[in-house]
């Protein structure tokens, strides 16, 4: 019975195939409001004057905190696997806040 419960709280995700590539993000501006995070990926090509948004993911404050620790939580497993991750240059000023 513990078993058939478990497997009705389970979430089926699906990933439709034209989501499954994924879209190459180098560049993201976040912002927010009271009830949402704005997060804008994009990707901007050396030389090219313009720099086209590539995937905007929209989410409550609740939801948003609990990306930033899945991420930092991943980031972790991953510097335990190969190594500290150094930015380029510092801390990325394109991403944060705008």
């Amino acid at each position: 019975m513990a078993q058939e419960n478990q497997n009705k709280n389970q979430l089926q995700i699906q990933l439709r195939p034209e989501v499954a590539d994924g879209k190459y993000s180098n560049l993201a501006m976040i912002g927010h409001g009271p009830n949402e995070f704005l997060m804008d990926f994009i990707f901007a090509a050396p030389g090219m004057p313009q720099a086209p948004v590539v995937s905007r993911v929209i989410m409550s404050p609740e939801n948003a905190k609990q990306l930033m620790f899945a991420l930092t939580d991943n980031i972790r497993k991953y510097e335990d696997q190969f190594g500290e991750i150094k930015p380029r240059g510092g801390k990325n000023p394109a991403i944060g806040n705008n």
